[in-house]
């Protein structure tokens, strides 16, 4: 058959048609000028980007009979049979079926001699990787110090696997992928010049199915072409690729990120009954979430996401209600199941499982805005200047008959008693720390001794100290006040003296109440309770230092 493929039709044939490899370019292009062209060339990156097509120009630009020149003129006899691949002394060798050491002493037999018509004899090894060691260790002296008019121009995917011993004899120029939008931009050249009409979200799907190699995009806008001889529709291209469409991946991604379990699963069965490959289905939906991470995390610049421009504003668009710790907890669970889908015998149960755990993950808040939601809950809790007791609003001053509730509390003839005593002082002190937070510390020292119809008795334990301060004329008529609120009745405070006996003993249930009162007080802080209504949380454990 004649009929000549669009990656055979379209191969550059001079420097500037070289897409998306300028630094190389343009230093092979000034070596020719300045005659500095080094006697090795190794050409080495991804498949597809221009590495041989780069070598059959060198050849063409230093054999040219205009040369040599950065321009070839691809007019000439030499320009001619080295374009068609019939020139008698540039040698096109495939390193894989010629990688035994009989070749290359082979080559250094002919190497010998000058070159039948050309200015020099050019050898161009594609996949020079596969040569075996014998062979490379034959080449080294020729490729050391070869004749003045032999040029060695090499051609990998694999440098690492190249001996150290002839790298370095090597001048090394790496190609790199080539960019999703200069894809697009020549397959778009490419089209219009074949009169053919498909849309640039169909390109797009194209130059993103390549994978930034030139060839593989060339062939398969050829089979798209094959498929309509003038225009196609991106239906129409999806079915022909059988590629997923971008829309699926983004709705897919959206069911599990609002948690719609059930639309995530029936996208999945939608897709697995169109016949679409679910471990490609997968890859496809991580790297999605690697772009959504990556939008995330970047609100500038977007060159990590080789995406059409108008996809990246709908990754933005995706992922703003999304906090960064959720989604990178999604992405990371995600990545992990990879060996267990790849190599799984049921891929679509492996991906339900997958979206079943992600659907079961809690959204996370970041350790700033737990503490930005503190300090705001902090800022709006009513602390007045001149309240006396820090953090309570005290009442204000109430006439005698004013009770705590609408009946006073009643004295129970066995009020007496050790025990009810003990449990009276407990709620007292609970309540007068709501009342009066600041006269709560005067009290540890102190005990309930007993209760009269109008009167409280309070022991002191411990030294004077205790009880010149709880005597003191504004303190204790705060302690009056608090108990008159607290028994629902007015009444008067006596304070007498507890044996010294007893207060190794009073010491011990004071530092148990103590513990259990700033266990309550810390549980029922404002602040606590906000953050827990805030953060809808739960509080593990409270410990009193």
């Amino acid at each position: 058959m004649s009929y000549l493929v669009l990656a055979r039709k379209n191969r550059p044939q001079v420097f500037k048609d070289v897409v998306g490899q300028e630094h190389v370019t343009q230093t092979l292009q000034n070596a020719i000028r300045g005659d500095r062209v080094a006697h090795a060339l190794l050409f080495s990156g991804p498949r597809g980007v221009g590495k041989t097509s780069v070598a059959r120009i060198m050849a063409k630009a230093l054999n040219c009979a205009e040369g040599p020149t950065p321009s070839p003129c691809n007019v000439c006899r030499s320009c001619k049979e080295i374009t068609v691949g019939t020139s008698m002394d540039v040698f096109e060798i495939d390193g894989a079926s010629n990688r035994g050491i009989d070749e290359i002493r082979e080559l250094r037999e002919n190497i010998k001699y000058m070159p039948s018509r050309s200015r020099f004899k050019i050898y161009i090894i594609d996949e020079v990787h596969m040569l075996t060691e014998p062979a490379f260790n034959a080449l080294l002296k020729t490729l050391e110090e070869p004749p003045p008019h032999v040029l060695f121009f090499f051609a990998t995917t694999e440098p690492h696997k190249i001996p150290l011993t002839i790298l370095s004899r090597c001048q090394r120029h790496n190609f790199k992928r080539i960019g999703l939008e200069h894809v697009v931009a020549y397959l778009e050249q490419v089209s219009r010049k074949a009169s053919f009409d498909i849309s640039a979200e169909s390109l797009g799907l194209l130059a993103h199915e390549a994978g930034g190699c030139m060839r593989d995009a060339l062939s398969l806008l050829d089979q798209t072409m094959a498929y309509s001889e003038t225009a196609i529709s991106h239906e129409q291209v999806l079915e022909v690729l059988g590629a997923v469409d971008r829309k699926a991946l983004f709705d897919l991604c959206g069911a599990l990120l609002d948690g719609r379990i059930v639309s995530a699963l029936n996208l999945l069965d939608d897709l697995y009954r169109q016949g679409h490959d679910l471990k490609r289905l997968y890859g496809q939906l991580l790297e999605h979430l690697r772009h959504l991470v990556i939008a995330k995390l970047n609100d500038g610049e977007h060159h990590l996401i080789e995406v059409p421009a108008h996809e990246i504003e709908l990754l933005k668009h995706q992922v703003e209600r999304v906090s960064l710790e959720t989604m990178h907890q999604i992405f990371s669970v995600a990545f992990e199941a990879e060996s267990s889908i790849r190599f799984s015998t049921q891929p679509r149960i492996a991906l339900e499982a997958l979206f079943v755990k992600l659907f079961q993950l809690k959204n996370l808040v970041s350790l700033d805005q737990i503490i930005a939601g503190m300090d705001h809950l902090a800022k709006t809790s009513k602390r007045p200047a001149d309240n006396p007791c820090p953090g309570r609003e005290e009442p204000p001053p109430a006439p005698e008959t004013t009770t705590r509730q609408d009946t006073p509390r009643s004295i129970d003839p066995a009020a007496t008693e050790p025990e009810r005593l003990v449990q009276t002082w407990k709620e007292l002190l609970c309540f007068c720390d709501e009342q009066c937070r600041i006269i709560t510390p005067l009290l540890e020292n102190a005990f309930l001794s007993r209760i009269g119809k109008d009167f409280v008795e309070i022991a002191v334990a411990g030294n004077s100290f205790f009880s010149a301060r709880l005597r003191d004329e504004k303190n204790s008529e705060k302690i009056r006040q608090v108990c008159s609120r607290f028994f629902g009745r007015p009444m008067i405070i006596r304070f007498t003296e507890r044996p010294a006996t007893t207060h190794a003993e009073a010491n011990t249930n004071k530092d148990n109440d103590k513990t259990r009162r700033l266990r309550k007080e810390a549980l029922g802080h404002p602040i606590v309770t906000d953050a827990l209504d805030v953060f809808e949380g739960t509080v593990v454990d409270v410990k009193i230092l």
